[in-house]
């Protein structure tokens, strides 16, 4: 394959495949060759990414990563959409390890935020606890001027039992459990758009069909990653263009620098 890119998963596995799923309804196809070419790396062996953020005498997922990296270093996709929020917590160490751009899905949801909601200053965020740890969300929205509110103890626990025991150890989705999550937190943020910062929650969204008032990352990150696929292949004028948007070439130093700090 000449034009193609990488999708980073397995983190978790049932959200990869919901990505690859959303990825092939997305696009404008009417027979086998107008689907675009991709390699979709299910690592689902990848340490726990939370676990490791929370307690970093957990294993690190790092290692794990960095082994991908150097697999696509020598496949030399176009792009590489790493479809998993909290491991971008290693982000810049990541794309420091190769030339091929990263697309950083935070940072994708904030420029989202920024052009579909203009008026609106202030965003909820659902994640897991690993990534509200990280605060990529709140750095990535503050380049912008907007400002990412956290959970409480309590919505953020209820966020992770629904992560952790509904989707990935029961693989079932509770529907009225999942509307009690976003009730709660629309009533303790006191806004109404609600960022879906976990590919599990997005997962959960899409099979439910809840989607008023979210700005899902895992579906943001579709839209650009076909975007950006589309270009490749028949745009190749757009690709720098594109990329500079999104902040993965240009000005990506500056970018790292304010995210890592």
């Amino acid at each position: 394959m000449k034009r193609f890119f990488t999708i980073l998963g397995g983190m978790g596995t049932a959200a990869s495949m919901n990505f690859e799923k959303i990825l092939n309804e997305r696009t404008h196809a009417t027979r086998d060759q107008d689907y675009y070419d991709y390699l979709l790396v299910n690592h689902a062996s990848v340490p726990d990414r939370t676990a490791y953020i929370l307690n970093h005498r957990k294993e690190s997922f790092l290692p794990a990563l960095s082994d991908d990296l150097i697999q696509q270093n020598l496949l030399k996709p176009n792009f590489i959409a790493m479809a998993c929020n909290t491991a971008h917590y290693f982000y810049p160490e990541l794309q420091a390890m190769t030339e091929i751009p990263i697309l950083h899905m935070p940072f994708l949801v904030a420029l989202e935020a920024v052009n579909r909601y203009p008026d609106q200053k202030s965003f909820g965020l659902l994640a897991t606890k690993g990534t509200l740890s990280d605060h990529v969300y709140e750095k990535c929205f503050e380049i912008l001027g907007r400002e990412v509110i956290l959970p409480s103890e309590e919505l953020a626990d209820l966020v992770m039992k629904f992560i952790y025991e509904n989707v990935k150890q029961e693989n079932q989705l509770d529907r009225e459990f999942f509307n009690q999550i976003l009730k709660r937190a629309r009533d303790y943020f006191g806004v109404s758009t609600l960022i879906l910062g976990c590919t599990e929650l997005s997962y959960a969204a899409d099979v439910l069909q809840i989607t008023d008032n979210l700005l899902d990352s895992q579906s943001i990150l579709v839209d650009r990653t076909l975007e950006l696929a589309y270009a490749f292949r028949y745009q190749s004028a757009q690709v720098p263009i594109l990329l500079q948007k999104m902040k993965t070439i240009g000005d990506q130093k500056g970018l790292l620098d304010k995210i890592s700090d």
